[in-house]
């Protein structure tokens, strides 16, 4: 199985998250490419079998504007059926930033899998746990 981890992290925290998405992912057998939004194109998707998508809350708890989102938003239309999941940290708020995420993902038709990881700043261990258990239920 071919999957991705595709993430924008500004402090370390997502990319953290994200490095604990693709080693669930690889401890499942799957093979995963881990990409920032840069280096995504929505043709680019079509070769993967799942994706998980990582980004911090910024500003007014909101998807990084500048390279992430407009990504996603590029990306999210052409994703139906595939299995995918999200995952992202935050340093204020009580998690909205996520719920909007997972509104605009049904919204699109994308098929989340698996409950969605959060935290708090710094990933602590269990967060880095929860991250790898997401990555293999993609995977699986």
């Amino acid at each position: 199985m071919k999957t991705a981890v595709i993430y924008w992290s500004g402090t370390g925290n997502t990319e953290a998250m994200a490095r604990a998405v693709a080693e669930g992912m690889t401890a499942a057998g799957a093979e995963a490419a881990l990409l920032t939004p840069d280096r995504v194109q929505p043709g680019d998707l079509n070769a993967y079998d799942a994706i998980a998508f990582g980004c911090p809350a910024m500003g007014s708890e909101v998807l990084e504007e500048m390279e992430f989102q407009p990504m996603f938003d590029a990306c999210k239309r052409s994703l139906g059926g595939k299995r995918a999941a999200l995952f992202g940290s935050y340093g204020w708020g009580d998690g909205e930033w996520m719920r909007s995420w997972e509104k605009d993902c049904a919204d699109a038709g994308l098929n989340l899998v698996c409950e969605s990881v959060i935290c708090t700043e710094t990933p602590d261990d269990a967060a880095l746990d929860a991250c790898r258990a997401l990555g293999k239920a993609l995977a699986e």
